[in-house]
């Protein structure tokens, strides 16, 4: 654990080392917020979405963006992950917290160039959203390529945090009559609104009917 990962507080929820938590949280997380000292100096926070390449980091966008130009640099950045597990509901609003799991990385962009390498990182970052999507649609063409900038974002530090607390309240809370628990959250796709141009006849596809099934029990 280093200086910028050392925790203030809450200490015993803080691993420098869990490298199984932090892949499952990248894998589990669409939407990262990127952290970096913008050109004039002041600080800029980035929400992007992301996917985990072994233990890199993808993210891409608009080579017509002037932030993620330089973040490609390679100046330092940090990247927040966070997913919120459940509620805590305790008897009083002091206690009442919530499980979940976050992780900040530290590290340093690099942009990927090569068409194959480009790609590759492009169907992992669109099966990460909806798997088995890649087979579904057509590949991209060259002038999507060319508009696309797509980061590798080398991770060279990090700290994960995970909260799995219950209630902790006082006595006299517990003694009283009010209701204390965990409600579990759940992240899920209820349904599928076709595109106001889309033709007659057309079936959902089945990586989008895997996705609306309902959880397993």
């Amino acid at each position: 654990m280093t200086s910028r990962t050392q925790p203030s507080r809450k200490a015993e929820r803080v691993s420098s080392s869990d490298e199984q938590a932090l892949s499952r949280l990248l894998d589990e997380s669409r939407i990262g917020h990127v952290g970096f000292v913008g050109e004039n100096g002041q600080p800029v926070v980035l929400p992007i979405a992301i996917a985990r390449d072994g233990e890199d980091v993808l993210m891409h966008g608009s080579t017509g963006s002037s932030w993620l130009r330089q973040i490609a640099q390679g100046i330092p950045v940090s990247l927040a992950v966070t997913a919120l597990d459940a509620l805590v509901v305790a008897r009083s609003a002091f206690e009442s917290s919530m499980r979940y799991r976050s992780a900040v990385l530290f590290g340093r962009c690099q942009a990927i160039t090569a068409d194959a390498d480009k790609v590759h990182a492009l169907d992992l970052l669109t099966d990460s959203l909806i798997p088995g999507r890649v087979a579904e649609v057509r590949r991209p063409n060259a002038k999507e390529l060319a508009a696309t900038l797509v980061l590798r974002l080398a991770v060279e530090d990090y700290s994960i945090k995970v909260s799995e607390i219950w209630p902790d309240d006082p006595d006299e809370d517990v003694q009283g009559p009010d209701w204390a628990g965990v409600l579990p959250a759940q992240t899920r796709y209820t349904d599928a609104w076709p595109a106001p141009d889309l033709r007659d006849g057309i079936e959902l596809p089945a990586s989008i009917r895997a996705l609306l099934q309902p959880p397993a029990d």
